[in-house]
């Protein structure tokens, strides 16, 4: 047995980021990791699928080539050695993780943990259980690929985790999901040459980003390929030796038959909370999920949660963010965290998305009085000069004070401009304070600034 001021159940980008705020503040911390530290995110989510999907971009890229006026051989590419890229990857930012708890003192401890009532946790490893025990314990077990019923993963039908380290490209591919875990392997898979079918049952893909941006996404997707069908289910799945076939029904009830090599099932996730011993505490879930206040306390005394495990937005940054605010109400009760929690939302596709805050229809059913301003990136000197002039910058305004609502952007390397969004919102700054903020030129922030002024009236270029 093994006392510690904190254990943490997981070590993704929550549980390993919570483990090194604690100790920075001088607590002795644990994690319990059963497979490989960073957790999903790292390992089978966030940083491979943007290797690959940069492998994706400089294809697409060098296919384009000759309209920058450079002439070369058509290159090829290595399937192969792509997918085996992602996981060198992988693997090297888990060792990177590894050391960074051993640099702060942090103990690693391999194996299945459960807790077993307050404080204390078991950990089964190699056929022998150890307790562990500590007055705080944050569980940061994430989430896993949700399944379509009677559907099981298999040498036809893919998660993430197989469509991310397939032997070869499949020639025809069906995409069931249109968030961002769909839409991102839909660009993937498309700009290696793929022929790509993607429906989401809702009326539109990406429900959750801003209704404009959403339609702009399914014209660009479709004009680099993508067939793209909203309102639509499949059903009726039959496996044979070369793929599937199933039929695709429409809003309207009208079915077609389709074959495919692969599918990808991109229908969600849902949170890991089996087999970690919640049936020995009492914890208040919902839905599947764990309920917990502001700075990750649960229904039972000395039992936290974070991360993806808690629900919705399922974003490692979030985790991350969670992680160390809860570990500063544990190491200081008293403390006020009454600061905002703003989250921004980045899709890697082609081309990127990313939004904060309210969405426009968002702010009018919160009964908002609205100012949008947009701005189309053919107006931007440096889209234009990159070759990628598709896409838009919104930004949402309160009407009555100049309050910055919500920002919404589709195009290239838009995931590296929200960050302006985010800093202005959590600072508060308002309509007046953009005005008078220069943004260097020639840049694609620049629309940033032009979409503050046409919100008001004042654009310079549209």
């Amino acid at each position: 047995m093994s006392n510690y001021d904190l254990i943490v159940l997981g070590s993704g980008p929550g549980g390993y980021v919570a483990a090194i705020r604690a100790a920075q503040l001088g607590l002795k911390a644990a994690i319990i990791e059963k497979e490989t530290l960073g957790g999903i995110c790292l390992n089978w989510g966030c940083i491979p699928t943007k290797a690959l999907l940069k492998a994706s971009e400089l294809n697409y890229t060098l296919s384009k080539l000759d309209d920058f006026g450079i002439n070369v051989i058509k290159p090829k590419y290595n399937w192969s050695k792509i997918v085996s890229r992602t996981r060198k990857v992988a693997s090297k930012l888990s060792t990177g993780v590894g050391h960074l708890l051993k640099k702060n003192k942090i103990d690693i401890i391999y194996g299945m943990g459960s807790i077993a009532g307050q404080g204390r946790v078991i950990v089964n490893n190699s056929k022998k259980n150890v307790l562990h025990e500590s007055p705080n314990i944050i569980i940061a077990t994430g989430a896993r690929a949700r399944t379509i019923p009677g559907i099981k993963y298999n040498e036809h039908f893919w998660s993430y985790k197989e469509a991310m380290i397939s032997d070869k490209k499949p020639e025809k591919l069906l995409i069931i999901g249109a968030g961002a875990i769909g839409v991102e392997f839909a660009s993937f898979y498309n700009d290696f040459g793929s022929d790509v079918t993607l429906i989401e049952m809702q009326k539109n893909i990406l429900p959750s980003e801003d209704l404009e941006i959403s339609d702009l996404a399914k014209t660009y997707f479709e004009k680099s390929g993508i067939k793209v069908f909203v309102s639509t289910k499949a059903q009726d799945f039959k496996s044979n030796g070369n793929g599937v076939s199933c039929l695709l029904k429409n809003s309207e009830s009208i079915k077609k038959k389709h074959t495919f090599n692969k599918v990808i099932m991109a229908v969600g996730i849902e949170a890991n909370v089996e087999d970690i011993g919640l049936e020995n505490i009492n914890l208040e879930l919902d839905k599947g999920r764990i309920i917990t206040d502001s700075c990750g306390a649960t229904s039972e005394q000395g039992i936290y949660a974070i991360g993806d495990v808690t629900g919705p937005p399922w974003l490692a940054h979030k985790a991350s963010h969670e992680g160390i605010r809860c570990v500063e109400r544990i190491f200081d009760p008293n403390s006020t965290t009454n600061h905002r929690i703003i989250v921004p939302s980045c899709i890697y596709s082609r081309p990127q998305i990313a939004s904060i805050g309210l969405t426009e229809n968002g702010a009018l059913e919160k009964g908002y009085k609205t100012k949008v301003g947009k701005f189309p990136l053919v107006g931007n000197g440096k889209s234009i000069a990159m070759g990628s002039s598709d896409g838009i910058v919104k930004t949402i305004f309160n009407k009555d004070n100049g309050e910055l609502l919500g920002a919404h952007m589709i195009g290239t390397e838009v995931t590296e401009l929200i960050s302006n969004y985010s800093i202005a919102m959590q600072l508060e700054a308002t309509e007046d304070d953009l005005f008078n903020v220069i943004f260097p030129h020639p840049t694609v922030s620049e629309s940033i600034y032009e979409s503050v002024l046409n919100a008001f009236d004042r654009g310079l270029h549209i």
